[in-house]
């Protein structure tokens, strides 16, 4: 009758380690919202909102309606939608649906068929924030090439 069992069943819940620490693991700005000014954080970011300010953070997922206005450093970022501002990424996928009008800096690079750079492309070196070169997309032959298109209308650029 007096049973151990009930004596649990009684007993307030106790929460899991995982709520207990209060930290997440990412933080979400939904497409509802829109922030103005700076946003740091030491957690992973998903923006699908609008961000009027610069962005640092561990790792940045931009969804596709998703507008940025002003800088990005992350470790890693996947851009899907509209950033005009600077970029600096260790590791950087730019996907077919991204707008990008600013300076890219990356150690690792992956652009899909379709994404929209407008900006200069820069290679960090060995993974600091110091930069290894800063050469336009265009360079070597096919910058000749370029040039010389301006003058001969028939002339196309082959990557």
């Amino acid at each position: 009758m007096f049973s151990k069992k009930s004596e649990q069943a009684l007993s307030a819940p106790v929460p899991s380690k995982t709520m207990a620490k209060g930290n997440s693991t990412f933080s979400v700005i939904g497409t509802d919202v829109t922030i103005k000014g700076d946003i740091s954080a030491s957690v992973d970011l998903h923006v699908d909102g609008r961000v009027d300010g610069d962005i640092a953070c561990a790792s940045l997922v931009q969804g596709e309606e998703s507008v940025i206005e002003g800088a990005v450093k992350a470790e890693s970022a996947r851009l899907a939608g509209t950033v005009s501002g600077s970029i600096n990424a260790r590791e950087l996928t730019i996907l077919r649906t991204a707008k990008i009008d600013g300076d890219v800096h990356y150690d690792a690079l992956t652009i899909e068929q379709g994404a929209q750079v407008e900006g200069r492309l820069a290679f960090r070196s060995g993974g600091g924030t110091g930069l290894a070169s800063s050469k336009p997309i265009a360079n070597g032959a096919a910058a000749d090439a370029a040039a010389n298109a301006n003058s001969d209308p028939k002339l196309a650029l082959a990557t």
